[in-house]
């Protein structure tokens, strides 16, 4: 009875379960794109097909099919699978896991694989409760992660695992998804008679950025609220596309796609095209980045990337992190886009930071030279005496107010550290 009532219960479950989760591939060859992960004749996939998977770490936006792999693996593998989720989990559940699977080992010579959803999560106290028994092979695990596994998933862990990274799916893919959720009778919507416009359509690939569950929520959302015309059919058109998706969510934390924004920000002013350098900063904007850190890297970009080609670029970008200090978002975006747009378009030369790190590297490496005789402080009592100050030229006092005079000790005489770039006003 209880069995007859349990089974009844996961039936429904089933059923009412989000259209998201009832359209899960169960196949991998159901499984959309990421071909240089698993695509056919890929080391992952012929591991997978031959039950031999050692221990990986999937890394991924959500809705690319990180825990959908995990659990097609789970249906493929002779292995007894266990997962834990990395919100709920404590370091006891993972000596239960690892005590249930040294006993299968023991008792019927049966393997684990563990499977730990959003492994990011765990301290450290809890990803070194399992490196013993992911070293020993005890346990096979798969952990999948939101956020770049360098910064969050222990160095002992990750070398112990091999990395695979799930990239956003095309929109082909989207649209590919969408349509199977609205001709499916028995997981997806295909009990109801939809119509969707194009641009309705559209909407939803755009607005899902690559992430599949998002897209079926959104288009879910919209068939359930519809309700069927006269005909019995339910029309989806681009105004209620736009109220089922509401506003986009970016892709966007402070561990892993933070730094390749603001890289792709840089790099973008670097390379002089004032288009992509709006994009990105609108990127970090609208995903919530602290102004003054915006503000702090188009400081540190004028002096590194353009310097002295246009000073001005440097008092620009000091003068839009002040203003937007006192002004606050939302026309905060205007002075960074004037600011970003300006450095972009200003002719670069790196001149400045390449004259710093050669002297710097010099302090580093060599011995420290005295100062020459002539440059020093001669201002106090008795400095005259030894001899400090004797034979310096006053530049003032010669024409043009300059004199050839030797500054650099005699040591590093002749040394290159500043080389003008050429470009803008260093031609002068």
């Amino acid at each position: 009875m209880d069995n007859l009532f349990t089974r009844s219960l996961e039936h429904t479950l089933e059923r009412e379960a989000p259209l998201a989760e009832r359209m899960r591939p169960t196949t991998l060859d159901e499984f959309e794109e990421q071909a240089a992960v698993v695509g056919r004749g890929t080391p992952l996939r012929r591991a997978i097909e031959a039950d031999q998977l050692r221990s990986i770490i999937l890394w991924g936006p959500p809705g690319t099919g990180k825990t959908t792999l995990a659990r097609i693996i789970a249906r493929m593998t002779r292995a007894h699978f266990a997962s834990l989720n990395a919100v709920m989990a404590g370091v006891n559940d993972i000596r239960r896991v690892v005590q249930e699977a040294r006993d299968r080992r023991a008792y019927y010579g049966q393997k684990t694989i563990l499977f730990i959803d959003e492994i990011h999560r765990f301290n450290k106290a809890q990803q070194d409760a399992l490196l013993p028994s992911v070293e020993n092979g005890l346990i096979t695990l798969i952990g999948s992660t939101t956020e770049n596994p360098m910064f969050t998933v222990n160095r002992p862990l990750l070398s112990r695992s091999q990395l695979y990274r799930l990239e956003p799916l095309s929109d082909e893919a989207i649209y590919r998804i969408l349509r199977r959720a609205l001709a499916d009778k028995e997981r997806g919507l295909g009990e109801y008679r939809v119509e969707i416009e194009p641009e309705a359509m559209r909407h939803f690939v755009r607005a899902a950025g690559g992430d599949a569950r998002a897209a079926l929520n959104f288009l879910e959302m919209a068939v359930l609220t519809t309700p069927p015309g006269e005909e019995g059919v339910r029309r989806i058109n681009l105004a209620v596309a736009e109220q089922a998706s509401g506003r986009q969510v970016l892709k966007y934390d402070r561990e892993d796609e933070h730094y390749d924004v603001v890289s792709a920000f840089i790099k973008s002013m670097r390379g002089s095209d004032p288009q992509a350098t709006v994009y990105w900063l609108a990127r970090l904007i609208y995903a919530g980045e602290d102004p003054a850190f915006i503000c702090r890297r188009m400081m540190i970009h004028a002096a590194e990337d353009v310097g002295l080609a246009d000073p001005r670029a440097l008092l620009v970008a000091t003068a839009a992190a002040q203003a937007v200090e006192r002004v606050g978002l939302p026309e905060a975006r205007i002075i960074m886009a004037e600011a970003a747009l300006y450095i972009a378009r200003a002719p670069k030369s790196n001149s400045v930071i390449r004259a710093i790190d050669r002297a710097m590297a010099v302090v580093e490496k060599e011995r420290p030279h005295p100062v020459p005789v002539h440059l020093r402080d001669a201002s106090y009592p008795g400095a005259a005496a030894l001899g400090h100050g004797k034979g310096y030229k006053y530049p003032h006092d010669y024409p043009g107010h300059y004199v050839p005079q030797q500054y650099l000790p005699p040591e590093l005489a002749g040394r290159i550290f500043y080389e003008p770039s050429g470009e803008g006003e260093e031609k002068e």
